[in-house]
């Protein structure tokens, strides 16, 4: 093909030929780049390819010259994205329940084309979506970017809210009454997003999963002072909470085998008060009593004990006989 508007292009087509065709582990000679630009309708010659390559790098592409026996051999080594951390993203995308599996494989398809071709292949041996619990509708992306712009825009929001009945159909809550709240944040808990909000009606912090608001839309009302509070708990705030229902915040002591010191780390953080005693460990922290909080513990055993205050240890043993009492 004779030089027209494509030949302008000629650095930017080099680079997709460095982006696509190589990496760490593949390289491509000159005689391969020249033939791969003639594909794109650009001539090119070797000086000019020197001199473009010399022009990459200097912008910051790290492509590498090596020679083997008289040949010189091309990769570009440098990416933003190891393929490692690809993988890792391929991952998060596959297994995210609020993701359908529809936008799922879009998703890792982009990614995929942030490595090279052999890497893209690769990630997508990797991937498995069909056999995840998916969301069905693709509704959530355009709220989640209008929680998000509320927020930045410091102004309240209105809703509808979606609940499923006994014929597995989802249907408005209350009526279809439109909830008005001051968006603090969004939080990624137990597979799900929720927004965390101040509620105006409620004079009260609600929290709703992002997947069950329909028509989000932003008010020209600024957000609650209230918000203020919310956001200062941000980095604790899933800790306290179980499965994201609320209840009185209480400190509370456990009692707990030590080989159980890692349950509790990766429930508390860090952070979290432990001593040992005897055999066992004692842990103290505050959490919001609920029946959530309350099924943790009882998951765990009977090596797990409550031990203070005495109010949650009676409302236990009082949520355990009423469990009991069902089966008698």
């Amino acid at each position: 093909m004779a030089k027209g508007n494509n030949q302008k292009l000629k650095i930017v087509y080099l680079m997709k030929i460095f982006m696509e065709k190589t990496d760490d582990e593949h390289s491509i000679t000159m005689n391969d780049i020249i033939s791969e630009l003639n594909s794109y309708g650009i001539t090119a010659e070797r000086k000019s390819l020197y001199n473009d390559i010399e022009s990459l790098r200097q912008y910051g592409y790290d492509i590498i010259g090596e020679q083997h026996n008289r040949t010189y051999y091309y990769y570009l080594a440098g990416r933003q994205f190891e393929l490692a951390e690809l993988k890792l993203l391929v991952d998060a995308v596959a297994a995210s329940k609020f993701i359908t599996e529809k936008k799922s494989r879009e998703l890792v398809q982009k990614i995929e084309h942030l490595g090279s071709a052999y890497q893209g292949r690769h990630l997508h041996r990797q991937v498995v979506v069909s056999d995840r619990v998916k969301m069905a509708n693709e509704r959530i992306y355009y709220t989640i970017d209008e929680i998000y712009q509320c927020i930045d825009n410091n102004h309240k929001m209105t809703f509808q809210y979606l609940e499923w009945n006994d014929k597995k159909e989802q249907t408005l809550r209350h009526g279809g009454k439109w909830y008005e709240v001051s968006p603090a944040f969004l939080l990624w808990d137990n597979e799900y997003y929720y927004l965390v909000a101040w509620d105006e009606e409620a004079s009260a912090v609600r929290h709703y999963r992002a997947d069950k608001i329909l028509g989000a839309k932003e008010m020209e009302d600024k957000r609650s002072k209230e918000v203020l509070a919310i956001e200062d708990q941000k980095a604790d705030y899933a800790k306290k909470r179980f499965s994201m229902f609320a209840g009185a915040a209480e400190i509370v002591t456990l009692r707990a085998p030590k080989y159980m010191a890692g349950v509790m780390i990766d429930r508390f953080g860090t952070e979290v008060r432990m001593r040992r005693e005897d055999e066992d460990i004692l842990v103290r922290t505050e959490v919001e009593v609920s029946p959530q909080f309350f099924g943790w513990i009882t998951g765990l055993g009977p090596g797990v004990q409550i031990l203070g205050p005495e109010t949650v240890r009676r409302s236990y043993q009082e949520h355990l006989e009423q469990i009991l009492s069902a089966y008698k």
